[in-house]
């Protein structure tokens, strides 16, 4: 585990998104991943996917106030989280501030038309190439359909891990673009599903929030995030 945590960025979400909008603006092409316990540990048992984890071509960046406190126990700092949502706002936000283009696939029908509009209607700027929901069947040839629009910006809204390995199996056509799997952000920034109130994010207990709402989470919570901690433990005290 302290290998993928020492991938991730370490430094303030600001410095952060100076860096991509620089990447945009030179075109480099990134591919990042917004990690929380449950995608960590899913690198654990999967072979593709800690391939994806640790390539050089791949950046990591702290979702999960879980990551944050297990890179504690290994001695690492992570100053902040830089959430899927909050990344994916801001990437909106320049877009439009500087006219660039964007593609969005993923979530439902209903979720997808719903940030088209909101798009068109609060960020008019943004280039806006396409969208397309999760829901459609051949989800490679939407992704060669991106490559023929070579978007700026690629939000890939279908879920861990299948977001990432479709970006991942697909990057090296691309010239350029940020691409980023962003799970059920859609669902957020659209208005479908509400985000937790201020002062949980302010306290990182966004995770407590979600669980509360939805009793279902605390399986998918203990093997995500308890045996994360657990498995962290376990690595310390064995060095």
């Amino acid at each position: 585990m302290r290998t993928y945590i020492e991938k991730i960025y370490r430094r303030s979400k600001k410095e952060y998104y100076d860096c991509i909008e620089k990447r945009i603006q030179n075109e480099q092409k990134t591919f990042i991943i917004t990690a929380n316990p449950e995608i960590l540990m899913m690198g654990e048992k999967d072979e593709e996917f800690n391939k994806i984890l640790l390539d050089d071509n791949t950046q990591i960046v702290a979702d999960g106030i879980g990551v944050i406190k297990g890179a504690k126990m290994f001695g690492i700092d992570i100053p902040e989280r830089i959430t899927g949502v909050e990344l994916s706002e801001h990437l909106i936000e320049y877009c439009n501030e500087n006219e660039k283009s964007m593609y969005l696939f993923g979530a439902k029908p209903e979720v997808i038309s719903k940030m088209k509009e909101k798009i068109i209607q609060k960020y008019s700027n943004v280039k806006l190439l396409g969208v397309q929901d999760g829901y459609v069947e051949d989800k490679q040839k939407v992704f060669e359909e991106i490559e023929k629009l070579k978007p700026d910006v690629v939000l890939v809204a279908l879920g861990a891990p299948n977001q990432e390995r479709l970006i991942y199996r697909n990057l090296e056509k691309f010239e350029k673009g940020i691409f980023i799997g962003v799970g059920g952000t859609f669902d957020v920034l659209s208005g479908s599903k509400k985000r937790a109130p201020k002062i949980f994010i302010k306290l990182n207990l966004e995770w407590l929030y979600r669980i509360a709402g939805s009793p279902k989470r605390w399986k998918r919570f203990y093997e995500g995030s308890i045996k994360f901690i657990l498995k962290i433990r376990k690595e310390v005290k064995e060095k």
